[in-house]
């Protein structure tokens, strides 16, 4: 085997696989980690929108949002990455204070949440010849979100932000962020200026209905010397994306090889049971592709806890010499998670029956009602400061909240 086969060989002891696009170059095999934290936001439609909602309000109040120097994501999580980037230089990041939070982040996603895209995407996009379901969808999200802004409109400073998708032509993770875009398969394309509706369309394009997007290249912007194996015709002149879910919904890649501390919101959730699933094509395939995509992400998130846990309780010297043995460091928290794992006094209450009732909400872009986001909002706050307070991140941050974000609780 070559150096490259052996680098693009799955890391069986880690959630995601050996090539690393570090700061633009794409590195071989595992590259060294440097102490900082990223925070890495699931799919999972509306629901984990809102769910990352709750917990980004949570780390706004304990001031570790503005320690955050990457933010990963993927599908609806990049929704949520999307606003919260846009209006990164707005939200007083190094105060505690979230009014600003509230009115820039929470009250525009709050507003989409209200509207049902997909089936009108769907609808719109087949019935006019000269536009697809996915320019559909991303016109829903310039109107309610993004408008004209463009990638060249995330923060350029310390904190950067990547939104995922999967490139349907190589398999791989296709990277948008503001210094670049692109995959190792294919090649890096410096400063791209698509706009925000498209990127976080993409992100989110859920298989079959809303997938793909094509996004068009010139072959001639390759930054020299990133071209991978797959740099030609058609695949350098156009990519076709679909939702970054189908190959890693926890958007663990961008972040897993990068810092040491890690923190994941996973709004996504365990296939449903379903005693007699449709045999019609369009049903069952749907059927199919969730188990496949749930299979996928049982497996990394199964690999991710275990790397956490054995860090879970030791003291802040243990925690050094973990990092140097592992180089990782993390807490993970889930809309499925039962706050009570979490040893940490003063948990807000999230009954495990009323929680797995939250959990159960569609994986759709469909209107929910007000009571319905504030319970995905609320339980994304409480089980993020129960799992952030439980992992010991810093000693100053064990204050515990005297409430939920809205007075329904959960």
């Amino acid at each position: 085997m070559t150096e490259r086969d052996d680098a693009i060989a799955a890391d069986l002891d880690s959630p995601v696989e050996s090539p690393v696009i570090r700061d633009g170059n794409v590195e071989l095999g595992e590259s060294q980690v440097e102490r900082g934290i990223a925070l890495a936001l699931s799919g999972g439609g509306y629901r984990a929108m809102l769910f990352h909602v709750g917990a980004l309000w949570r780390l706004k109040e304990l001031q570790l949002l503005a320690a955050v120097k990457r933010v990963a994501s993927v599908s609806g999580g990049s929704i949520t990455a999307g606003v919260l980037a846009l209006n990164w230089d707005r939200i007083e990041r190094e105060s505690s204070d979230t009014s600003r939070f509230v009115a820039h982040v929470v009250a525009p996603i709050r507003e989409l949440a209200g509207e049902t895209i997909d089936v009108s995407a769907v609808g719109w996009g087949m019935l006019n010849p000269l536009r697809t379901i996915g320019d559909e969808v991303a016109a829903y999200y310039r109107k309610y979100l993004f408008q004209d802004r463009t990638l060249q409109d995330l923060p350029a400073g310390d904190t950067r932000f990547i939104l995922t998708a999967t490139s349907v032509q190589t398999g791989s993770l296709w990277r948008f962020s503001r210094p670049y875009m692109g995959d190792y398969r294919i090649g890096l394309y410096d400063a791209p200026d698509l706009d925000m509706g498209t990127v976080v369309a993409a992100s989110s394009a859920f298989p079959p209905f809303l997938s793909p997007i094509t996004v068009d290249l010139e072959p001639y912007d390759i930054r020299p010397g990133t071209e991978g194996e797959q740099f030609e015709s058609p695949c350098n002149e156009q990519v076709v994306l679909t939702d970054g879910g189908v190959y890693d919904n926890l958007g663990l890649e961008p972040v897993w090889k990068r810092f040491d501390t890690l923190l994941v919101s996973d709004g996504g959730r365990t296939m449903a049971f379903d005693p007699e699933p449709a045999s019609d094509w369009a049903r069952h395939s749907r059927r199919l592709i969730d188990l496949l995509q749930s299979q996928v992400s049982r497996l990394r998130r199964r690999q991710l806890i275990d790397s956490f846990v054995r860090g879970r309780d030791k003291s802040m010297d243990q925690r050094d010499e973990m990092l140097q043995a592992s180089g990782r460091w993390g807490v993970y928290w889930g809309i499925e998670t039962n706050i009570d794992d979490y040893h940490v006094p003063d948990k807000l209450t999230a009954p495990v029956r009323r929680t797995s009732s939250i959990a159960a909400v569609d994986t759709r872009l469909a209107e929910l009602d007000s009571a319905t986001q504030e319970l995905l909002i609320n339980w994304g706050y409480a089980v993020c400061d129960a799992a952030v307070r439980s992992a010991n991140l810093a000693t100053e941050i064990h204050e515990h909240p005297a409430t939920f974000p809205y007075q329904r609780g959960i």
